[in-house]
């Protein structure tokens, strides 16, 4: 069984997940209230779910980017579990989640998460052996300057608000804008590709696993 856990924006979510079914997707959206809210919620969603502590073998997490704040809790709890009750652990970059909950197309990827103070954390992307295939490293970027890298058709998903959305779809028919259901980074996802990881033999060291906030010139608010 698989715990996984998204704490990367005001976003959060959990998700179990046995290989064959997912047995519980929580998401909901917090005040960064990231704290006092996690530990219960693993509560909850273990008793719904009807699944004991003792039944997860591993821990899936969202390792960003996002908040400075909602990472470093969840990376937080998500190392002292693995820690605690000598389990595996195995982290997802947060745009990856959004981009493989997108169906495969000719067109390039954006996957974008909020980064505050109105920039995006980026990842590009394109279709490689029947999936998205990162291009390079993320990078923190106004919508302005995302929309003016925009050259051809590109499909942009994950966290995009009205102004946002406004920018980006100046760019007409080379911008096609995922609909807000289809650009929910959902744990379930989150889940089923740490579980892959897993099954190949991957596993992150819970000592040394650090979240990537990205490289910019200030820190990212919470």
């Amino acid at each position: 069984m698989l715990l996984a856990l998204d704490t990367s924006t005001k976003r959060m979510g959990l998700a179990l997940y046995d290989g064959v079914s997912v047995l519980s997707e929580t998401m909901w959206t917090s005040d960064m209230h990231h704290t006092v809210e996690l530990a219960p919620a693993i509560r909850d969603t273990l008793q719904r779910a009807k699944v004991s502590l003792e039944q997860v073998a591993v821990i899936g997490v969202a390792r960003g980017p996002g908040s400075y704040t909602g990472l470093r809790i969840g990376l937080a709890v998500a190392k002292g579990l693995a820690l605690a009750q000598h389990l595996d652990l195995v982290a997802v970059s947060s745009l990856e989640i959004v981009a493989q909950g997108q169906a495969v197309t000719d067109a390039q990827l954006v996957a974008v998460l909020e980064a505050g103070r109105g920039r995006l954390a980026v990842g590009w992307y394109q279709v490689g052996e029947d999936r998205w295939q990162a291009l390079g490293q993320p990078a923190v970027l106004t919508p302005q300057e995302l929309s003016a890298l925009i050259k051809v058709p590109t499909v942009i998903a994950g966290e995009l608000s009205g102004p946002v959305r406004k920018v980006l779809a100046r760019k007409h028919k080379n911008a096609m804008l995922a609909s807000p259901a289809l650009s929910v980074r959902r744990p379930a996802l989150l889940a089923e590709l740490a579980w892959n990881r897993w099954q190949n033999g991957d596993r992150d060291d819970p000592i040394t696993l650090a979240p990537d906030y990205l490289a910019v010139g200030e820190a990212l608010p919470s």
